[in-house]
């Protein structure tokens, strides 16, 4: 164990340093929804939250897809950088902010003529979609300056500097409890707005963000010789088809779990409004330990990216498996908390005692597979580093929408298991998904070093 260890330990060091940051980051993504919950369900109650995990359900399918396209930027970037070719830099940049702006603006579209229309054949409360509708939109609206933003991110962490965009997130995420607060509540004259002032809050606290990391791109030293070949707007066929052939693939594997999870909180909804509220409880803590897990994935992606364009992949093994430790530990950590306070930690959300009946009873499924969905996400990450985006695609449709979502509808559904059956199929799916991806980087990450040693014998 010792000697494991040693072998890890620079690995592990370096990592951490380049992951601390992003988990942060990547935590302040899922915080808003978090913020957003805490607040209606304290101050506008259990329908406002029911409506909030209803819009979540829908909006985070929306969102995934946009981060999964802006993600494309990254690991570009790291091996780029690991050839040393900066002017590469800046033209992936000026070809990743036009793709996300228009992006963005087709998520938006999508959003407010075809998701609104949906919340009327989901077969939902009435009283739950009337408090849906007008919160679905402005978050719809929110992902255009959240593609800004995320384009920057993308840049700046693929080139290692994390710390800026966990900082923005953090300041981000407190101006959204504040304005969220107020507007909810109606403090300082204004009209309480309910469940749209989490809304609102939400769409200002995205575009301050956008505009803040931009212009420390623009203006920070670090990034002067990277952006000699950045040109506003510019358009490039062959840039744009690099990004997308790793974003596209990125998006469709984030929107295939994303998705499910979103798939389940509709059949969950078709039992009512208490079941739906209690699932949105945890699944928003579970969507915290992912979001968690995937900066130390984003930070195991910029690494890999970073010794496959140096073609040191003796080194990319050793980083990418020090990464699968790390979160294994980090992951067992969060299922220790969820399991001994099941029935503590929904009270940070709602006082219904129904409520969080339910909700303690998916956090003790929740526990279980924290250690499967850390795996599957780090495996990802790796993955996408080297360029390997295809194969986990067709891995992550298989385990979720063809083995995890009708395994739940069955368990839920059929055998009256309600709830937890329905999250009984997910983590099944989780635990194929995490296991085959990992296969597929042994696999991957083997041939490589073959491939290496036979060039360097021949």
């Amino acid at each position: 164990m010792k000697k494991l260890y040693v072998l890890y330990q620079p690995f592990y060091r370096d990592n951490l340093r380049l992951a601390i940051p992003v988990v942060i980051s990547q935590l302040g993504q899922v915080l808003v929804q978090t913020s957003d919950s805490i607040i209606v369900g304290q101050f506008a109650g259990t329908t406002a939250l029911a409506a909030v995990s209803l819009v979540n359900s829908v909006f985070i399918v929306i969102l995934v897809i946009g981060i999964g396209i802006a993600y494309g930027l990254t690991p570009l970037i790291a091996q780029e950088n690991g050839r040393e070719n900066y002017q590469a830099c800046g033209k992936l940049l000026s070809g990743s902010l036009t793709i996300n702006i228009i992006s963005g603006a087709i998520l938006f579209l999508s959003v407010y003529f075809g998701s609104v229309f949906a919340l009327n054949h989901l077969d939902q409360s009435p009283a739950v979609i009337r408090e849906a509708k007008p919160f679905l939109v402005l978050m719809g609206f929110s992902i255009i300056p959240l593609m800004v933003f995320n384009t920057f991110k993308q840049f700046a962490e693929g080139l290692g500097f994390t710390k800026q965009a966990m900082m923005i997130s953090i300041w981000g995420n407190i101006l959204n409890i504040c304005l969220g607060i107020i507007f909810v509540k109606g403090l300082f004259g204004i009209t309480p707005m309910g469940v749209r002032g989490v809304g609102l809050s939400t769409v200002i606290d995205r575009n301050v963000m956008a505009i803040v990391i931009s212009f420390y791109v623009f203006r920070s030293k670090h990034f002067k010789k990277y952006l000699s070949g950045f040109q506003l707007f510019k358009f490039s066929k062959s840039i744009s088809k690099r990004i997308l052939a790793i974003g596209a693939p990125v998006a469709i594997q984030y929107a295939c779990e994303v998705s499910a999870f979103s798939g389940a909180a509709i059949l969950i909804g078709t039992i009512g409004a208490v079941e739906l509220a209690a699932h949105q409880v945890a699944i928003n803590l579970a969507s915290i330990t992912y979001m968690m897990a995937s900066g130390i994935a984003a930070a195991a992606a910029i690494r890999s990216g970073n010794n496959f364009g140096a073609k040191n992949y003796a080194m990319l093994r050793l980083s990418a498996i020090s990464s699968y430790h790390i979160v294994l530990v980090f992951m067992a950590c969060t299922a220790i908390i969820f399991a001994l306070a099941n029935h503590l930690i929904p009270w940070i959300y709602t006082t219904d005692k129904n409520v969080i009946s339910i909700a303690a009873q998916l956090l003790l499924i929740a526990a279980f597979f924290q250690l499967f969905d850390g795996m599957q996400v780090v495996g990802l990450g790796i993955l996408r580093g080297i360029g390997d985006v295809a194969i986990p695609a067709c891995i992550t449709f298989i385990a979720y929408w063809v083995i995890g979502l009708p395994v739940g509808y069955f368990l839920g559904m059929k055998l009256g298991l309600g709830a937890s059956g329905i999250w009984y199929g997910l983590t099944l799916g989780l635990v194929v998904a995490s296991l085959l991806l990992y296969f597929r980087f042994n696999y991957f990450s083997k041939n490589l070093q073959k491939t290496n040693l036979t060039e360097t014998f021949v």
